[in-house]
């Protein structure tokens, strides 16, 4: 078992297990994401207070939660890329960055046209949607200082200490309703007791979760590989290939 694990630090073993799966993830990804948001459009009931409008959380909470778990990811990821001196850890931070991005504009856009017939409003300076649009800053700020690097192993480490002291952010997003009076509606799923959201509206956005969740690894399988390509590209292993 453990020698199985060392050989995903390794990146001719790591470059081939991404291209084993990447299909794999995609197409289930696929065919998850689809049947959720079926279920969410047009079989799930219509909510008593929102009507149909509250369809849109099927998009806007899975993508929110995509947002925040995939930052979690290049936190966890650089850590280990500095404390253990792995240098894949540090691709897998940099090749999640871009798509947990684009999950936290999907958050912030599909909230905002929640918001503009709930709320009167398209943005308000809302606790948590604050936080989530300093989180997009912090995923805008860890890529341009990446970029700002020639090196690779100083954007790697100038990038982890973004990662790392920006993941503080998360657990402000995931409490901010609970901690101060917001516009924004409090936990319906995570919660202690039982998730407020009756299964037939629930078990679609968990099937969108779980999907989004295999794109997310389908897309890190391709772009891990083209991080493999870049760092590795004058190794013998591949120069072999």
């Amino acid at each position: 078992m453990w020698t199985w694990f060392h050989k995903l630090a390794s990146p001719p073993h790591c470059y081939r297990y991404a291209t084993v799966l990447h299909p794999w993830f995609f197409w289930l990804s696929v065919i998850l994401i689809s049947v959720g948001f079926f279920g969410g459009l047009y079989i799930s009931p219509s909510d008593y207070q929102m009507g149909d409008a509250f369809r849109i959380l099927y998009a806007h909470a899975a993508s929110a939660y995509m947002a925040m778990s995939i930052y979690v990811i290049m936190a966890i990821s650089s850590a280990v890329g500095m404390i253990w001196r792995i240098k894949l850890a540090f691709a897998v931070a940099a090749a999640s960055a871009p798509v947990g991005a684009s999950f936290t504009a999907l958050a912030l856009a599909s909230g905002a046209i929640w918001g503009q017939p709930m709320w009167g409003t398209w943005w308000v300076w809302d606790a948590r949607l604050t936080s989530t649009l300093v989180l997009l800053f912090l995923y805008f700020g860890y890529m341009a200082l990446r970029a700002s690097f020639e090196d690779v192993t100083k954007a790697d480490r100038a990038g982890g200490i973004i990662a790392i002291v920006g993941v503080v952010n998360v657990p402000i997003i995931k409490f901010s309703v609970d901690w101060w009076n917001t516009l924004h509606q409090p936990a319906t799923i995570s919660k202690l007791d039982n998730p407020s959201i009756t299964v037939d509206m629930l078990w679609p956005l968990l099937v969108v979760i779980v999907g989004f969740n295999l794109y997310y690894l389908a897309i890190l399988c391709n772009r891990l590989r083209t991080q493999i390509l870049l760092r590795e590209r004058n190794a013998k292993w591949l120069l072999e290939q």
